[in-house]
């Protein structure tokens, strides 16, 4: 379910939280005299400086923020108090609560609800007795946050929670089939262009890559082109994302033990986020054009699928040496890529789980990225990331790396050793591309064991926040 954020020109509602930068505003909040002294008390003892007040027909929720430190640290302060204030009001069973700034910020408001927002999501889908969350809107007073901000915040929240959705689908509920099924119907509602490339369509492109990595499976592959082109959009050329669908990876004849497969179906979140974020490019009317690809298919063994050692031509002519079958992100990602040059494109972005050496090097806490001409694009980017809390961190891309997936046998070879595995990947997939790039590996960002604050366990819906305020930027600069 998700949460909406409205207006409301009253405070008639029974769970509040109001958002002081000071102990000195308590008494604009209308409290009982004893209830004021109480959290005064509260607030010279309190670390975290959260009080809650329970009347049990009405709860209120009063928390501090410190003014005083940057703004990135500002709002994940509010956004992880709101995470806490979600589960208090799903506890209390409340469906609506009222939010309030006393002197604070007043950004603190939409920090504080997109926490809550993000935090009320679950995915309970295939359990026959769940008990749902009760929470369903989140109020703000007229005038105290702006129309746009307000529907931003919505339609960004929407998106996430739907490539969280796409991605916490097990492969039996979603194959590559489905997956285009669903993200071609969801753009085109809300009036984007879809087109989904059957394996027929595949096949006479000669995408290599994705009918290699097809090969062992019983289900046919997509290649999904997702569009959004507004009339006269700020971008002369397209802002291209890739997305890595991998519907489920048992990493072929290079089988992943049991460890490391029972979680693959989240190995499309690649694709997820892409879609996503077109989506919601499309739904908020953004005047950026934004296409996105998607190749798709699970990565399974029989006595078709391909080994190690085979020689495969990709979408562009290049000859690869597959080395490891484990290895199939970067195969499907290289014809996409490859394509991505017929849009003649300001930008690509590629999104893939693509290495376990990136979420060793870094943990799940950042997301490694890498590209070539682009340097201007990804400081804009790492910066975003410090502001929405998805944070980047830059790997080099140094030639020599890219002698390390050189092949003797045919023109690359898809892994590069022991070594650098996410930088070598990058190369690899560097040699698809003509264009400004920049690869993200989400690997350790995309989905966790435990929930983190407004993370849930599970999916995350990385990087729809981030690339959201991202197009948005590029409209605003206009």
């Amino acid at each position: 379910m998700t949460t909406t954020l409205k207006f409301r020109n009253d405070d008639n509602v029974k769970a509040k939280v109001f958002i002081l930068d000071g102990i000195e505003n308590i008494d604009k909040i209308g409290l009982r005299p004893e209830e004021a002294e109480y959290i005064r008390k509260s607030y010279e003892d309190s670390k975290d400086k959260s009080v809650v007040i329970d009347r049990y027909t009405e709860l209120f929720v009063i928390f501090f923020v410190a003014a005083d430190v940057e703004e990135r640290d500002f709002m994940e302060q509010c956004r992880r108090k709101g995470s806490a204030i979600c589960k208090l009001l799903n506890k209390n069973k409340y469906e609506e609560v009222l939010i309030q700034d006393i002197g604070a910020k007043r950004c603190a408001k939409m920090g504080t609800a997109e926490g809550i927002m993000l935090a009320n999501y679950e995915f309970k889908k295939y359990k026959t007795d769940a008990k749902a969350n009760t929470l369903k809107t989140v109020w703000l007073m007229e005038g105290t946050a702006c129309e746009d901000c307000v529907e931003k915040m919505n339609v960004t929240i929407e998106a996430t929670l739907f490539a969280r959705d796409l991605v916490n689908e097990p492969v039996n509920h979603l194959n590559a089939e489905d997956l285009a099924d669903i993200i071609s119907t969801k753009v085109r509602e809300v009036g984007g262009h879809a087109e989904v490339l059957n394996k027929k369509k595949i096949e006479a492109l000669k995408m290599g890559g994705l009918l290699a990595v097809n090969a062992g499976s019983t289900d046919d592959p997509t290649f999904t082109i997702l569009e959004w082109k507004p009339e006269n959009p700020v971008n002369e050329k397209p802002v291209v994302l890739v997305g890595k669908g991998i519907v489920f990876d048992t990493g072929g004849y290079n089988l992943k033990t049991a460890q490391f497969m029972n979680d693959m179906k989240h190995d499309m979140a690649g694709a997820a986020t892409v879609a996503a974020a077109v989506y919601a490019a499309a739904k908020a009317k953004l005047p950026v054009h934004v296409i996105a690809l998607v190749p798709a298919t699970d990565n399974r063994l029989d006595g078709n699928a391909h080994v190690t050692g085979d020689i495969i031509t990709m979408f562009d002519g290049t000859t690869v040496e597959v080395l490891n079958t484990d290895a199939e992100g970067r195969l499907i990602l290289a014809d996409a890529l490859a394509y991505a040059k017929k849009f003649d494109p300001m930008m690509v972005l590629d999104f893939a789980t693509l290495t376990g050496a990136a979420s060793y090097s870094i943990g799940p806490y950042a997301t490694v990225v890498m590209g070539k001409d682009s340097d201007e694009i990804c400081k804009k980017l790492e910066d975003i990331g410090e502001r929405v809390y998805e944070r980047l961190v830059r790997f080099p891309m140094f030639e020599e790396y890219g002698d390390m997936v050189k092949s003797d046998l045919a023109d690359l070879k898809n892994v590069g050793g022991r070594f650098g595995g996410a930088i070598t990947a990058g190369k690899f997939l560097e040699h698809f591309t003509d264009y400004p790039w920049l690869h993200f590996d989400i690997a350790g960002t995309a989905f966790l064991d435990k929930a983190e604050y407004y993370k849930p366990a599970g999916a995350t819906g990385i990087h729809v926040r981030l690339l959201m305020k991202f197009l948005r930027e590029m409209r605003d600069e206009r």
